[in-house]
């Protein structure tokens, strides 16, 4: 039971969970490449309101990513248990519905991007594609992960753009290592359903890694870290940039190496616990850059 099982949320119930914002870590992990970036590209002094409209933007455009999913994958999810109770899968929310909400939500979500920089707005407006391509993905490579990644990772340089009005070699940079994050977590996360989508022909790195999943996430998050740390250097990042920065990679190790792959309940509490993955690294840009 969560807060959105209240029985004075009755009508707008469905709304709330189609938005997911009875879980929010994967609002969190679209939200922290974005204060990363924001943090590395302003050097003098971290800008509150930007990062304010960054939060903001971030649930509101990880919920319309939520109900695209929804809405394409409401078949599926029908047939799968961890999914089954979503709104359109068991019906207690129509597809016109779900249609009108999306429109809300990416109207707000232009709202906030139109009120960033040309360069900016130019990149938000080129990743909106590819937020409706990614639920496809699944269905014809084992590799949907690399376009989640690509895609949910735009923040980084968007967040840059908008502070800098330009993109450098370092947001570049910035943007590939949080692509690997993606990588792993989300592998971690789809081994909840490796049975499901194999029954019904759906494809995943869990399933293309199989028992030799462990051996690519210590490969992935080892990338990651790496070019973190190449980032933090060319941006002369300090100490404590470097403190946090392995700080970091002792809670990835964590997670790998206690990870159960076919346990439910271990994958979801290694995906989640890259909230405060994300939450350490920020203060690795943030204390590096004092």
């Amino acid at each position: 039971m969560s807060w959105v099982d209240s029985p004075k949320l009755v009508h707008v119930r469905p709304y709330l969970k189609i938005m997911r914002l009875n879980s929010l870590t994967g609002a969190f992990l679209l939200l922290w490449p974005c204060l990363w970036s924001i943090s590395l590209a302003a050097k003098d002094g971290f800008p509150v309101v930007l990062a304010l409209m960054f939060i903001v933007g971030a649930f509101v455009m990880r919920s319309a990513g939520c109900v695209i999913n929804d809405i394409v994958d409401r078949k599926i999810d029908a047939k799968v248990k961890r999914t089954k109770g979503r709104p359109l899968a068991n019906g207690t929310m129509k597809l016109h519905e779900a249609f009108a909400l999306l429109i809300l939500l990416l109207s707000m979500g232009g709202a906030i991007l139109f009120n960033l920089n040309d360069t900016a707005i130019i990149l938000g407006i080129v990743i909106v594609v590819p937020i409706f391509i990614y639920p496809l993905m699944k269905r014809v490579t084992y590799w949907p992960q690399v376009f989640l990644a690509l895609t949910f990772n735009w923040g980084a340089i968007i967040g840059w753009a908008a502070v800098r009005d330009s993109i450098s070699i370092e947001a570049v940079l910035l943007y590939v290592a949080c692509i690997f994050w993606t990588l792993a977590y989300d592998t971690i996360y789809a081994h909840q359903d490796k049975e499901d989508d194999a029954m019904m022909g759906m494809k995943s790195t869990a399933l293309k890694f199989g028992a030799n999943t462990k051996k690519y996430l210590y490969i992935f998050y080892a990338a990651m870290v790496a070019i973190l740390w190449v980032v933090g250097i060319r941006m002369g990042s300090g100490f404590l940039f470097h403190l946090f920065l392995f700080a970091g990679a002792i809670q990835l190790f964590w997670q790998v190496y206690t990870l159960h792959i076919d346990k439910a309940d271990s994958c979801m509490e290694k995906f989640r616990s890259n909230r405060y993955f994300g939450a350490i690294i920020f203060l690795a840009f943030v204390l590096g850059n004092v």
